[in-house]
Order: structure tokens, then C-alpha cells, then sequence
């Protein structure tokens, strides 16, 4: 069965506004091949092709005009609604007190300032810190929702995955490996690493990825924030492996480079996370809605 979902229209939208797949993956927080699937599967549903390249230019067919122009309708609808249930729920103002682990600081900031375009009286409290901390405002109720990567399942909590979290590795322009097409993974096996502190989620995935191949690898520091890894990275202290959508200013200035190794990136996400006996109030209720909706996969129609 082939389904349309509000994120295919969602994501499809964002390109043909752009006309670009890399901004709408950069708008999104997704991954460049994490958009052109979602395209690809809307263009099969379809059955027609939305978009064509000219040279380096892409350009919507006739069909994509026609999806484009539905698209904006029901995304309009949708906030519409959104704004329409929240203000008779009261979400009109009030607190929401978040936490987010410092990875994700990135891309809550981003959300952040978007769902306050929606509700801009509502006051919000952020707190920023390692995974350890965040779990710990969590179980002792100082928060509302959090944020982040890795969750343990033994503390109550109900965790919801909403968005891609990629990692990848990284290494100063200047690197012996940097430039090149493909790396395998032998070929990093005797390379030094700056690492993430231990209980870092980020940490667990990259030693999980090199345990599962029987590759140990060499630690050269230890850092307690992405801040710090990617500074000594660029100072050539060693390899690195962080999420991507911490790595858009560095990249931009070309003072980081990613290095194409085999079996990256690691695919991970970020889930929104309470306590399981948590009554929500209506402003955490509507940032949890929020998000979710952001890159909901929800079938909204169905065929054969």
C-alpha cells in the first residue's frame, strides 16, 4: 500500500520553496538523502515526477506546481488549526520549562524561536546540559519535556523519536584523509580520537559502531561538550565523531571537514522525553504536538 504522509508534503514543500534540496534539508534538519527519499516516495504516490534538473537548477514540473500549491494549503490549514486548539486550550501564555543535552542545543534553539512565532506569549526556560544532568532534572520534575539522544529505559520515562540525528567524523581541512571520496574504516582504526565524556550518548553510538567490527580504538581526550571537541579536533589533536547539525559554522568557514568513512553516517534521533506519570500542561502539551508534527509520519491518505 502507498501512503501520503503530512511530512512527504511537509518536506516537499520546503524544496519546492527553495528549490533546493540542500536548503530544505538545512530548513528541515534532515539529511540531503533524507529529503530526496521523502520526495522520491511523494513521487510515487503520485505517479508523475514533481521535480527535473536543468544543469545544476532544479525546476518543478507541471505536477509539482499542482502538489506545491496543494501543499501550501494544507501545511496553512494545519497551523490554522494548530493556533485554533491551542488558544481553546489556553495556550495563549504560561511557562515551558525545557532541558536539552548541549548536542541538541542546536537545533532546539531553531524549533524554539519557530514555536515562539506561534505563541509569543508564552515564557520559555532552557537549560542546557550533559545527558547525566538533563536525566536528572527530569526524574526530579524541574522540567516539563526534554530533549535529547540516547534514553534509558529503567528511570520511567515515555521518550517519542521526532527527528534524524546523523554523526559523523570529522577532521581538520588539513588532514591526510581529508578530501578524499571514500575512507574505510581500516583506514581510521589507527587514528587517534578526541572523545565525548563517558555517558555521553554520542560516545555510546560511536563505541558501539567500532565494537561491532572488532576495531578499538585510540583515545587521545576527553572533552565534556561538542564546544570543546570540535576546537580540538581543529587543532589536529585527533579525530572526532559528533552529530552533524552541530557542525554548520565550522563547515561554512572550512575549519572541519567530514571525512566519507565507510558505514557513516551513524544514524541516530532525538526523542522528546517526560516522566511517564507527567500531566503535561497546555504549553508543554502544545511544544510536545509541535514537534511532533514537525516530522510527523502520519498516513493522510492511503491507496491501493
Amino acid at each position: 500500500m502507498r501512503r501520503l504522509t503530512l511530512r512527504q508534503l511537509m518536506v516537499f514543500e520546503a524544496v519546492a520553496r527553495h528549490l533546493s534540496f540542500s536548503k530544505a534539508a538545512e530548513e528541515l534538519y534532515l539529511t540531503q538523502p533524507a529529503v530526496s527519499m521523502q520526495v522520491r516516495q511523494l513521487e510515487k504516490f503520485v505517479g508523475l515526477d514533481l521535480t527535473e534538473q536543468v544543469g545544476k537548477r532544479i525546476f518543478l514540473t507541471d505536477a509539482g506546481r499542482v502538489v506545491f500549491h496543494a501543499s501550501k494549503n494544507i501545511t496553512a490549514q494545519l497551523r490554522d488549526l494548530g493556533a485554533a486548539l491551542s488558544r481553546m486550550k489556553g495556550v495563549s501564555e504560561g511557562q515551558l520549562d525545557l532541558a536539552v543535552t548541549s548536542t541538541v542545543n542546536a537545533v532546539a534553539t531553531g524549533i524554539l524561536a519557530r514555536f515562539r512565532d506561534q505563541y509569543p506569549q508564552v515564557a520559555i526556560h532552557l537549560d542546557v546540559s550533559n545527558r547525566a544532568e538533563v536525566l536528572g532534572l527530569l526524574t526530579a520534575n524541574k522540567v516539563d519535556l526534554a530533549v535529547m539522544g540516547q534514553v534509558p529505559r529503567e528511570l520511567g520515562l515515555t521518550a517519542t523519536r521526532f527527528m534524524e540525528n546523523p554523526l559523523v567524523v570529522i577532521a581538520p581541512p588539513d588532514h591526510p584523509l581529508a578530501g578524499r571520496t571514500q575512507v574505510s574504516i581500516e583506514e581510521i582504526s589507527s587514528e587517534a580520537f578526541v572523545v565525548r565524556e563517558e555517558g555521553s550518548g554520542t560516545r555510546a553510538a560511536m563505541e558501539r559502531f567500532f565494537a561491532a567490527r572488532d576495531i578499538e580504538i585510540r583515545t587521545s581526550m576527553e572533552m565534556n561538550s561538542n564546544e570543546a571537541l570540535r576546537l580540538a579536533v581543529q587543532a589536529g589533536l585527533g579525530l572526532g565523531v559528533i552529530s552533524l547539525q552541530t557542525l554548520e559554522l565550522e563547515l561554512a568557514l572550512k575549519r572541519l571537514v567530514v571525512l566519507p568513512v565507510e558505514g557513516f553516517p551513524i544514524i541516530r534521533h532525538w526523542y522528546v522525553v517526560q516522566r511517564a506519570d507527567k500531566r503535561l500542561s497546555p504549553v508543554s502539551q502544545a511544544f510536545k504536538d509541535y514537534l511532533l508534527s514537525e516530522v510527523s509520519e502520519t498516513p493522510i491518505l492511503a491507496q491501493p
